[in-house]
């Protein structure tokens, strides 16, 4: 679609009216995302924004996720928050050999959902803007069967596709074994073409250089070949911010 856009903001914000909502709270750039993940179509990213916003009431009322409401996940210390990436965007990595498929699939939507609004509210000055967008790295080393969990990828990347559009910069895949080739090949049917164009499976020594030189030593763990520790993620606090975490998205 050719229309600016200030047209198209201003006629999602009428369509998002039309459908009984309301983009009070949320500034252009939160609205931006949707635009741009429906191709700027704002019937289309109207319906979106609403959609997430009902997704959210319903799965989040508090506006967080606090810890307390998955305790098995966070116990695992399979995720670590690395502070910012060379390109300013914050450094989330999953470790996958520290996790295994859950028993409680709600806690576990919570818990993608824990994670995700914290690494990106890591990277908040003061206030969040709108537009902030997160690095993810998908550590495969050492994993073996019993850490494969196809649903537990599609759901993380399903939440970022339907609810956190336009927040995935890039998700590097590191150590692929030969047998998660298959299973990669199955959740990547789910995803759009969009998400699987940020995906980057490093595989050989030039392209894990280009990894380390992307990200930057600053953020990157020494195991990976930067020089930071690593920090589990329920040891990062975040200091409070102006705006409530519920225009996180």
């Amino acid at each position: 679609m050719d229309k600016s856009p200030e047209i198209a903001l201003t006629q999602m914000r009428k369509s998002v009216q039309e459908l009984g909502s309301s983009t009070e709270k949320h500034g252009d750039p939160t609205l931006m995302r949707f635009l741009i993940a429906r191709s700027m179509d704002p019937s289309k990213a109207a319906k979106m924004f609403v959609q997430w916003q009902k997704w959210r009431a319903q799965l989040v009322p508090l506006g967080f996720i606090p810890d307390s409401e998955v305790p098995d996940e966070l116990e695992s210390r399979k995720i670590y928050l690395q502070g910012l990436s060379k390109g300013g965007h914050p450094l989330m990595i999953v470790k996958a050999s520290n996790h295994f498929p859950s028993k409680d699939q709600l806690q576990f939507k919570k818990f993608v959902v824990h994670l995700l609004d914290k690494t990106i509210a890591s990277s908040f000055k003061g206030r969040e803007i709108g537009n902030e967008k997160l690095v993810a790295i998908l550590d495969l080393q050492q994993i073996t069967y019993k850490n494969i969990d196809a649903r537990a990828l599609i759901t993380g990347f399903q939440f970022l596709q339907a609810y956190y559009p336009e927040r995935l910069a890039k998700c590097f895949l590191l150590s692929m074994p030969w047998f998660f080739v298959s299973v990669w090949r199955l959740v990547s049917r789910f995803l759009e073409k969009a998400t699987l164009e940020k995906i980057v499976i490093v595989s050989n020594e030039e392209e894990k250089e280009e990894f380390i030189r992307e990200i930057g030593e600053e953020a990157l763990p020494e195991e990976y070949g930067g020089r930071a520790k690593v920090v589990v993620l329920q040891d990062v606090i975040l200091t409070p911010v102006d705006d409530s975490l519920n225009s996180t998205s």
